[in-house]
């Protein structure tokens, strides 16, 4: 009971992006990782990445709220690691047969590419924004990153007033939507 307890206190307090749920995920799991991606073909800088992506994976499941974890922390990570390693490794032709079974492991497949998916979109939309020119970018940061409202945007951007200033962020926003389905469509993910 005890260690289901910390298990789920352990995810409450990643979700909560808590330092100490954070390090004691890390110092429990850290090395079963390491020493999964030394052992097949890796470095101890591969083994620091593949980490930080599975508690990226982990992080944004706890996040999700309706995420229930059905093994281990431990064993979650560990098949996250192993997924994404083999990916990689298969990307890099390293790969030259089964990693062993240390651990039991579970079904992570559609996590692990989900996440990927969502990377590869987040790109292309960072790539949209970098192709929108300006005004436009600089007026949508102003206003989704940097929170500025939109009397400040017209202040900021010589409008007239703030009517004149939600229109333009309007456009813009068309525009950029229209950016990101075009190079959607055509598939210039890279892939």
């Amino acid at each position: 009971m005890k260690v289901e307890f910390s298990e789920k206190v352990l995810l409450q307090g990643l979700a909560r992006n808590d330092k100490k749920a954070v390090e004691a995920i890390y110092k429990e799991n850290y090395s079963t990782i390491q020493s999964l991606i030394i052992n097949n073909n890796g470095s101890a800088d591969d083994a620091k990445d593949i980490f930080q992506e599975a508690m990226i994976v982990l992080y944004e499941k706890a996040r999700s709220g309706s995420f229930e974890l059905n093994c281990q922390i431990k064993t979650y990570l560990y098949s996250v690691s192993r997924r994404l390693w083999l990916k990689r490794l298969q990307q890099s032709s390293r790969y030259g047969g089964d990693i062993g079974h240390a651990e039991s492991t579970v079904p992570v497949e559609d996590d692990v590419e989900e996440h990927a998916r969502r990377d590869q979109e987040f790109e292309m939309m960072n790539k949209a924004i970098g192709s929108l020119g300006e005004p436009c970018k600089s007026l949508l940061e102003a206003f989704y990153l940097q929170k500025k409202n939109m009397q400040e945007i017209a202040g900021n951007f010589g409008y007239t007033n703030a009517e004149n200033a939600k229109t333009q962020k309007y456009k813009c926003l068309v525009r950029l939507k229209k950016i990101f389905f075009t190079h959607y469509k055509n598939g210039q993910r890279d892939e």
